[in-house]
């Protein structure tokens, strides 16, 4: 699995992991500052952005994906930044892999099981006719009849391509995102800690990461830091 990445920046390599139904774009402008102290690696994890398609998807197969990576880079240790879906993505990683994470940096989730909270956005998503849809404009007011917030519509649009027969697409590979959702949904499992620093950031209006999540994330990642 080669993953699409953009690098940028000298120091210390920093790897950034985005979200789910993002993609590396979405880290750019902090990546861009962050270049001013590290090597910056801003990676599309599989079935998002313009990353390879595939069937299999579960936090184990995202962290192997991230292994190949770093040796085609020849990166033997790094820093790690992962924001939701790439949180967790970095999270096992950092439990599979402890020798190869100098820091790691958990943006807005913890290693538990959620319940399902993104059923309106795959409807939505599917919804939107897109052998129909003439421009990206069209698209949004069909995903404003789902999706009230704008900034979300937004973000989702970040997804929409133009195809070369002029139809649009999907760069995220929606059906198998929504086949997956449970392995999504479930939580990061070792059978040993993560030692090393460890900083998990909260979303200031966010419901992702709560107090009451830091005795059950220290079980992991005893070092980490809120």
């Amino acid at each position: 699995m080669e993953l699409h990445h953009k690098a940028f920046g000298q120091g210390p390599p920093l790897v950034i992991l985005h979200g789910l139904f993002g993609m590396l774009d979405n880290w750019q402008t902090l990546g861009k500052r962050f270049a001013e102290h590290f090597s910056v690696f801003l990676l599309d994890q599989r079935n998002h952005g313009r990353s390879p398609h595939a069937e299999e998807f579960n936090y184990p197969i995202l962290a192997q994906d991230l292994l190949e990576f770093l040796e085609g880079q020849w990166i033997f240790k790094t820093h790690l930044l992962g924001h939701s879906l790439g949180g967790k993505t970095a999270m096992q990683f950092a439990l599979d892999h402890p020798d190869r994470v100098e820091r790691l940096v958990v943006v807005d989730i913890a290693p538990k099981r959620y319940p399902s909270g993104h059923e309106a956005i795959f409807q939505a998503l599917e919804a939107v006719p897109l052998h129909e849809v003439r421009s990206r404009k069209e698209a949004e007011a069909f995903l404003a009849e789902r999706i009230p917030e704008a900034g979300v519509r937004l973000f989702l649009l970040k997804n929409l391509r133009r195809q070369k027969d002029g139809s649009f697409a999907w760069k995220m590979n929606l059906p198998v995102l929504h086949r997956h959702y449970e392995e999504v949904l479930a939580p990061v499992e070792s059978d040993g800690p993560f030692q090393g620093p460890t900083l998990f950031v909260r979303g200031g209006r966010s419901q992702y990461l709560e107090p009451e999540d830091f005795d059950d994330i220290r079980r992991l990642f005893p070092a980490a830091r809120f």
